[in-house]
């Protein structure tokens, strides 16, 4: 009988051994943080740790934010540091560029940077030239924040990419931030610069989830200002892009790459000052470069990427010319058609990144 019972155990135990060989632990899920998500963390986060921090802009409060994305701060902190202003940019700007000047530090939403040109002296007179008007002695600690470039169907007047436009002005920094961990880590150092930050995101990534690193969850995350991000390596040719179209740019060299075709995407991050040795090593390595971007082509970003490269040493390594992949240098339309035309897609820099490589 007992060895009948040892028959019938043996058996089972094999069995038991077979599945605890086979079982192992998942690695956990990487936390996934919206864009949103990440600009209100790093606002909060500079509200609790300095008193001087305040928010003001059109809805930013009571409702919000138009895109939410101050939502939970005016509960949290009050009607003194989460300001509900009229809808007048020229007279809330002007107050937060008085108010960094008495020593706050406050930030300034635009509901979006079209409607900054309401706002564009204070920005520019007030805002930028006052640190060098003042031989050193009054800083201007602002962040001018809001979504910035082309949206979706909402046509001419609310559709502009303003990189170049602040970009061109001396006295003003200027970040593009493109996922999760670059809006919070940008935001946060924008707040903390003794110097005016504008601040461009987009309004078409805020609600994109991104893999949020463990390091970006902390307190202390800042991601320097004039510091670029190589997002893949690559050896064939150097993809340089600014927010949403870089993530196109990784669309593009994901199809490349199935061809043999190794694309280097550099994120910049930083409009200015514009991080250019992360560039020039990049195509002194790979020999070949295209720019990227919503705006549009004339004395844009991609222009200026292009006669830096031009004026410095990595010229000597372009084995072929240059080329812009840029929004369509016309007012955006209406029409869903032809504003899928007038801003880059996946396809215009396949063929660009092919022309510039002569395949």
């Amino acid at each position: 009988m007992a060895a009948v019972s040892g028959l019938m155990r043996r058996p089972l135990e094999q069995v038991s051994g077979l599945l605890r060989r086979r079982f192992h632990r998942t690695a956990p899920a990487a936390l996934q943080v919206t864009v949103r998500e990440a600009i209100n963390q790093g606002m909060d986060e500079e509200l609790e740790r300095d008193e001087k921090v305040f928010l003001l802009g059109e809805e930013v409060a009571q409702y919000d934010g138009a895109y939410k994305v101050s939502r939970g701060l005016w509960k949290k902190y009050g009607d003194k540091r989460i300001i509900d202003t009229p809808i007048s940019e020229m007279g809330f700007a002007g107050i937060a560029v008085g108010a960094a000047m008495a020593g706050l530090r406050p930030i300034c939403e635009f509901m979006t940077f079209n409607f900054s040109m309401q706002a564009i002296d204070q920005v520019i007179n007030s805002a930028a030239k006052t640190y060098y008007m003042s031989g050193g002695h009054q800083p201007v600690p602002i962040v001018f924040r809001g979504p910035n470039g082309a949206s979706a169907g909402v046509a001419a007047q609310h559709s502009q990419c303003f990189a170049a436009w602040y970009g061109h002005c001396p006295g003003l920094k200027v970040v593009s931030p493109w996922n999760s961990e670059d809006a919070k880590g940008l935001i946060k150092s924008a707040i903390r610069d003794n110097n005016p930050v504008v601040v461009l995101e987009n309004e078409l990534m805020y609600g994109v989830p991104f893999e949020f690193p463990s390091e970006a969850q902390s307190k202390d995350f800042l991601i320097p200002i004039g510091k670029a991000k190589i997002e893949r390596q690559g050896t064939h040719i150097t993809v340089v892009s600014h927010s949403r179209p870089v993530g196109h740019c990784l669309e593009a060299a994901t199809v490349l790459s199935k061809e043999g075709i190794e694309c280097e995407v550099i994120n910049m991050r930083t409009i200015r000052p514009m991080d250019i040795e992360t560039i020039e090593a990049s195509v002194m390595k790979t020999n070949h470069l295209i720019t990227v971007e919503g705006g549009w082509p004339q004395f844009g970003v991609g222009a200026e990427v292009c006669a830096r490269i031009m004026e410095g040493p990595a010229f000597n390594f372009l084995d072929a010319p240059a080329v812009r992949v840029t929004g369509a240098d016309v007012p955006m339309p209406y029409a869903k058609i032809l504003e899928d035309n007038s801003v880059p897609q996946v396809k215009d820099i396949i063929f660009a990144i092919k022309k510039t490589l002569n395949i």
